[in-house]
This record gives structure tokens, C-alpha cells and sequence, in this order.
């Protein structure tokens, strides 16, 4: 699981350095916006399903699935949050850096351990 957010960290500084690149400062401030508020809900539901994976007599499952439905409001929230409260957001840029963080978490299973 933090595989996957380190994945996701490092594409989100990558895009963010390939939108500063194009679209300036501005863009490369959107592009880190957009994946943080991916990466930040899937760091806490990575935390929480280690703490609950260690507990005795915890279901796993229903954590795990109302971890992920937090984990999307908190993402949602995040979004709203940076669209309303940051004025020189480049949308194309933020969505971006979104995308492909939420994209990133899936080449970490693509390699075995």
C-alpha cells in the first residue's frame, strides 16, 4: 500500500515540475494541489489499514470499505476545498496532477515484491 503512495508522490513532483515547465508557477502549485489531494486521504486509509490489520477480532472488510468511502469524500472535499480557496488555480494542471496520481497507485502492482 505505501508503495503505492510513494509512486504517487513521485508522479505528482513530476507532473508538477513538467506543468511548471508549461504552464508556470501557477501550474506546477496546481499540479502539486491536484495529487496532494489524492495522496493525502490514501496515506491516512494506508495507516488505518495497517492499524486494523494488527488488531485482533477487527473486520477488515468493513474497514477497508468505509476507509475507501471516507477516503473518496476526503478527496472530493480536498478539491473543493483547493478550487474555492486557491484564486490562481490552472484547472488543466491541477486535473492533471490528479489523474495520474490516481492513476500511479496501480503500477505498484504491476511489479512483484
Amino acid at each position: 500500500m505505501f508503495r503505492a503512495i510513494i509512486l504517487q508522490v513521485g508522479v505528482t513532483i513530476i507532473t508538477a515540475l513538467a506543468a511548471g515547465l508549461f504552464a508556470g508557477t501557477q501550474g506546477a502549485v496546481s499540479a502539486i494541489l491536484g495529487g496532494a489531494a489524492c495522496i493525502l486521504p490514501n496515506f491516512l486509509f494506508a495507516l488505518r489499514l495497517k492499524y486494523v490489520a494488527g488488531r485482533p477480532g477487527a473486520s477488515y472488510s468493513a474497514n477497508f470499505f468505509v476507509g475507501e468511502f471516507v477516503k473518496i469524500a476526503a478527496t472530493v472535499g480536498l478539491l473543493v476545498l483547493v478550487v474555492t480557496k486557491y484564486s490562481d488555480l490552472h484547472g488543466l494542471s491541477m486535473l492533471i496532477g490528479l489523474g495520474l496520481a490516481l492513476q500511479a497507485g496501480f503500477l505498484a502492482f504491476w511489479k512483484k515484491s
